[in-house]
């Protein structure tokens, strides 16, 4: 019996892993294929079969000019020659060491040599063909300021719905989470007329000033957190001499950098990938976000795949490494958070 449960267990851990590492592939496939066309000269980033490994066909120089290296049989021996001339299915391949010598072939008959190249370039290109440092300045003010801004509000939000007690505060909670179903275009035309009313359109104000101001999901997530949190600790602050800000301040964000951690990077992912406001908001290119100029450089450069898989594997480095060094504050944020309520 015991033996029999110890191989289901197996199976069940096998059968576990197979399916997340079919799971993994699926995931990261697309990424892996963007950062390899990244390093692949132009003309291989659309070839069919796709390219895994980025490779570079040889060419050599024959009185000035340069032709395509081929792999081809001649009298049963492999030989390297250069495709001088094509007539229909038949070739005229020629020594590169002597050019005199010359060889009419069935074209399908050879292949092109290749060779490995890593195309490091690429990314060099890819941030000198438009001004991606101005884009990259303009995004990491509005993540920062915008990071602060969420954090800072919705902190002060959820401590009130936490802590505070008031017959009113179910029903405005209620309406808060409410807002969570609001499709932001419904709010669309009246916050730009506002925004352009104020002076505030073309500039980065739109993309910030509104964080400040909090939004349902990461006070319900925080709030939540808080509410984990004994009473307890409030009371003894309070003997202590703590007002509520104290409290906040030395008691509840101190246990709560998890949950903390969270909201922090889910708001500059967030503010990171963010297109819809910058499109609406921004019309000066000095204003772009990298968002923005990343569209803006596939709609210009659409012949250039490589360049635009270099700029796109620049713009997602960031949130992986974020993410990466801080994936376990985030996950017991999350998992945390959903304790009690």
């Amino acid at each position: 019996m015991i033996a029999s449960r110890k191989t289901q267990e197996r199976i069940s851990l096998t059968v576990s892993i197979i399916l997340l590492s079919f799971g993994m592939l699926v995931v990261l496939t697309p990424l892996a294929w963007m950062f390899v066309s990244a390093l692949k000269p132009r003309e291989a980033v659309n070839t069919f079969p796709p390219q895994w490994i980025p490779k570079d066909q040889v060419k050599v120089s024959i009185d000035g000019q340069e032709y395509f290296l081929y792999d081809i049989a001649v009298d049963g021996e492999m030989r390297q020659l250069a495709l001088l001339d094509k007539q229909g299915v038949i070739g005229v391949f020629v020594n590169p060491d002597d050019p005199t010598e010359r060889y009419e072939l069935l074209v399908a008959d050879g292949t092109r040599v290749t060779r490995t190249v890593l195309h490091w370039e690429n990314f060099i290109l890819a941030v000198t063909k438009v001004p991606f440092g101005r884009y990259l300045l303009n995004t990491m003010i509005v993540v920062v300021f915008g990071t602060i801004g969420t954090v800072v509000s919705c902190t002060l939000v959820a401590y009130g719905f936490a802590r505070f007690r008031n017959k009113a505060f179910p029903v405005l909670f209620l309406i808060l989470l409410s807002t969570i179903m609001l499709p932001p275009q419904v709010t669309l035309i009246p916050t730009f007329i506002l925004f352009k009313k104020i002076g505030w359109y073309d500039t980065l104000l739109p993309l910030i000033v509104p964080a400040f101001f909090a939004n349902a999901w990461d006070v319900f997530l925080l709030r939540q957190f808080f509410m984990t949190l004994p009473t307890e600790l409030d009371d003894a602050a309070r003997i202590d001499g703590c007002g509520p800000f104290g409290i906040l301040w030395h008691v509840i964000v101190p246990q709560s950098y998890p949950v903390l951690a969270t909201v922090t990077i889910f708001t500059i992912i967030y503010a990171w990938n963010d297109f819809y406001a910058p499109l609406i908001y921004l019309q000066s290119q000095e204003h772009w976000t990298l968002a923005l100029g990343l569209q803006s450089f596939n709609a210009v450069y659409t012949n250039q795949g490589h360049l635009l898989m270099a700029a796109s594997t620049l713009m997602i480095i960031p949130p992986i490494l974020m993410f990466f060094f801080a994936q376990r504050l985030f996950i017991q944020g999350v998992v945390i958070s959903g304790i009690k309520g």
